[in-house]
């Protein structure tokens, strides 16, 4: 059994409200727009990552995480993107992977919304865990703690925050 934090857009921002809600993850999945190297490290120290890159992750950010990852957790195959869209209308892109992998969990960031949703065309799981950051049009900051355990993900849990004001 695995506890997984899943985030997105944290832009930079890795605080102690994001600490505290992944206390007890064994590993953090992030679906890009990290913001910075120094961000991706605190979060590294803090407990295992997984990432790939975003649109505003540049330079070598984008040499260290790739577009996609995909990867097995507990029996569960898991395919991440920052832009994937969503059911009925992936990016074209995400769209071909999901066609060619067959994964069971489509994780993707970039829209800032919070949105889970049963895909029974591709057969799986989509999971954007909307911006957990501060930056960006979004009011709340949000993210996903899941649990994985023998071929099965259980136990989702949505954490919410109100965005400071800038």
């Amino acid at each position: 059994m695995k506890r997984i934090g899943i985030i997105s857009d944290t832009h930079s921002t890795f605080d102690d409200t994001l600490r505290t809600f992944l206390k007890d993850v064994d590993e953090i999945w992030h679906a890009g727009d990290i913001g910075s190297m120094e961000t991706a490290d605190q979060i590294a120290a803090f407990k295992p990552l997984k990432a790939v890159c975003g649109n505003c992750d540049g330079g070598v950010m984008r040499r260290v995480f790739p577009e996609f990852q995909c990867f097995e957790c507990e029996g569960v195959k898991v395919l991440m993107t920052h832009i994937g869209g969503y059911p009925r209308r992936y990016d074209p892109r995400a769209l071909k992977q999901i066609r060619e992998l067959h994964p069971q969990l489509f994780i993707a960031g970039h829209s800032h919304i919070l949105k889970v949703i049963n895909d029974p065309v591709h057969d799986l799981l989509h999971i954007n865990p909307g911006a957990a950051g501060c930056f960006g049009f979004h009011a709340v900051r949000t993210a996903i703690r899941l649990v994985f355990d023998r071929g099965t993900m259980r136990d989702l849990e949505v954490g919410e925050w109100p965005r400071p004001k800038m």
